[in-house]
């Protein structure tokens, strides 16, 4: 055997002894570093777009949280939102329609034991708050790891205020469902710092939560579902942020963390550090976020809902949110329910949206959004001079590079009859304000994503005039320079 030979042998027999060293696990989702309005996600700029279930896809052992997740990747869409546990609903809930978050007797299940005591709200046996339940955190990561493998960002929703005393009655951290004597309060102390046990009870949970998800890229952490609802403490509500950051110091994997704000609009005042992400509900017109885009961070809209059940007005509050600056929307689908987990129940009476045809239509607003460099555009309503017949526009821009322009017709607040306000046949005349360059248009039909006028143009500068095709409700144009 030849000398070099013999060494390349003895280097493969060194190395074949080593022990393989692990793959290191994907970063988190987290903000992007160029534009902290937008996020980075497995090394590309990120905007989070869906139409998601009713938050009780792990909570609920009825719902088939596979199938959903696979119909959300089939749509295109990348976010999920669900609850933790903590909170749950009933049948009747808020009229919601075959609720996912109201679980069946003895189909609920949550982060702790069952005892031996029987007395449950429902059914079955009371909780001991001091045991987890192996069963649930098998679900939960389950559940993330299917989100995971399909693309999907989840939204892992800790707590949620008592809306109602009946809800209270259900919680299993009310004294009168668990075997230890936690949770003799009134139901809007519950999430405050006033009662040391059962404060004790919510940071070990959110200790626990964080540490069994802690591996999983496609995840942030919301601290409480509409806080403001019940008045929910702005000290509780830190509290548990620094709870999160607090264990991940020990821990491989950093994620973000949200705050969910308010309904409509709100400028978020001496925020916590620690958060990344302002959540805001119900954002018709999307002034939260001029309101706060200097906080450079992700402003979101993770709840639609209350206006009505046509798609339109769900793709037009996601297309002029987004433009408007926003990095997140999450339009509450209940076409999603335990008996129609793949989002096709249309016979809801629920308040709100949702159906096939909406998330495929959200899907081209996605699909447009990734076809700019986005991470360099801003909100620029500068740029819009004028448009035609009383249409409401949006401009998100890279001046002199990129446009993305809304337009729709506008639909008052509270609408009794949207179809009083829908427009078939429209045509507009937008006037931009555009620097010197040489262009291209291209007008996208906003339910199909179909081009539907091309156009190219040299501009000197200035006021420039583009006249539309015929449209319905809304369309969207994308100017690019061109060489």
């Amino acid at each position: 055997m030849s000398l070099r030979a013999s060494c390349v042998l003895t280097a493969g027999l060194v190395l074949a002894a080593l022990p393989a060293v692990a793959a290191a696990p994907p970063s988190p989702i987290a903000l992007h570093p160029d534009n902290p309005h937008c996020f980075l996600f497995r090394g590309k700029p990120t905007v989070l777009i869906t139409s998601g279930e009713h938050y009780g896809a792990v909570l609920n052992l009825d719902f088939d949280y596979d199938r959903y997740l696979a119909v959300l990747a089939a749509d295109g869409l990348n976010l999920t939102r669900t609850f933790s546990g903590t909170y749950r609903e009933i049948p009747n809930s808020f009229g919601i329609t075959d609720n996912p978050l109201a679980p069946k007797p003895n189909r609920y299940i949550c982060p702790w034991a069952r005892s031996d005591a029987p007395g449950y709200y429902d059914g079955g046996n009371k909780f001991d708050l001091s045991r987890w339940d192996p069963a649930y955190f098998e679900r939960l990561r389950g559940f993330v790891a299917a989100a995971q493998k399909h693309g999907v960002v989840v939204e892992m929703n800790l707590f949620c205020p008592l809306y109602e005393d009946v809800l209270w009655a259900a919680s299993p951290i009310s004294a009168k469902n668990n075997v230890n004597g936690i949770g003799d309060c009134p139901r809007d102390d519950v999430l405050t710092l006033k009662h040391p046990r059962l404060l004790e009870v919510q940071v070990a949970f959110t200790r626990k939560i964080v540490g069994e998800l802690n591996q999983f890229d496609n995840l942030y952490y919301e601290v409480c579902n509409e806080p403001y609802a019940r008045n929910v403490p702005e000290d509780w509500q830190r509290r548990i942020v620094d709870v999160i950051l607090e264990t991940e110091k020990g821990l491989p994997q950093k994620h973000l963390i949200s705050l969910n704000v308010s309904n409509g609009r709100k400028k978020v005042e001496n925020p916590h550090p620690g958060v990344s992400i302002f959540n805001f509900h119900y954002c018709v017109p999307p002034d939260a976020v001029a309101m706060n885009y200097g906080l450079n961070k992700v402003i979101g809209e993770n709840e639609t809902g209350f206006r009505g059940k046509h798609d339109f007005l769900y793709r037009s509050e996601g297309w002029d949110f987004l433009l408007a600056g926003g990095g997140l929307y999450n339009n509450l689908d209940y076409s999603f329910t335990p008996q129609h987990p793949d989002g096709t129940f249309l016979e809801y009476r629920s308040p709100g949206g949702g159906s096939p045809e909406l998330r495929k239509q959200l899907s081209v607003l996605k699909r447009f959004l990734e076809g700019f460099d986005f991470v360099r555009m801003r909100p620029d309503q500068s740029a819009i001079k004028s448009v035609s017949g009383g249409l409401s526009a949006r401009a998100l821009a890279e001046p002199g590079v990129a446009y993305a322009i809304y337009l729709h017709v506008p639909i008052p607040e509270r609408a009794k009859k949207i179809e009083e306000h829908l427009r078939d046949r429209v045509e507009a005349t937008l006037v931009l304000d555009l620097p010197p360059g040489q262009y291209q248009a291209q007008w996208v039909d906003t339910k199909t994503g179909a081009v539907t006028k091309t156009e190219s143009f040299k501009h000197s500068g200035g006021e420039k005039p583009l006249q539309s095709p015929m449209f319905a409700d809304d369309v969207v144009l994308r100017i690019v320079a061109s060489q």
